[in-house]
Formats: C-alpha cells, sequence, structure tokens
C-alpha cells in the first residue's frame, strides 16, 4: 500500500484536507478544491537529541561588548 501525505490547502479561504501520495514531497501541486498551487512540504528534519543541543557551547553574552578606554 502506498504511503500517502494528509495536509491542509495554504489558502486561507479554502483550508480544505487533501490527501497526497508521499512521493510528491517537494513538489509543486494543485488543490482540487480551489485551484491555488503550492508546494508539498518535504520529509520532516530528523530532530536533534538532547545530547546534541548540551554539547554546543555556549555564547557569553558579554561576547560582543566593547572595552572603552
Amino acid at each position: 500500500m502506498a504511503k500517502t501525505i494528509t495536509l491542509l490547502c495554504p489558502n486561507l479561504v479554502c483550508r480544505a484536507i487533501l490527501t497526497v501520495p508521499d512521493k510528491v514531497r517537494g513538489k509543486k501541486i494543485r488543490c482540487g478544491k480551489c485551484g491555488t498551487n503550492f508546494v508539498v512540504p518535504g520529509a520532516s528534519p530528523v530532530k536533534a537529541s538532547a545530547s546534541d543541543a548540551t554539547s554546543a557551547q555556549p555564547v557569553s553574552p558579554n561576547a560582543n561588548q566593547h572595552s572603552t578606554g
């Protein structure tokens, strides 16, 4: 069975619920109800794990201040 994506038409007046094949990710499609053309979002990026977020070095809040003197 083919995978499908369920999404909303981006037209704020229409907001139709659309079901499209997974293979159209990243491609331009047209809403069958209102005719609005839009690009189907690509695959969701993999979320970073908590260990990746904590390994980044924080920037000091005073790093951009210049001493005058």
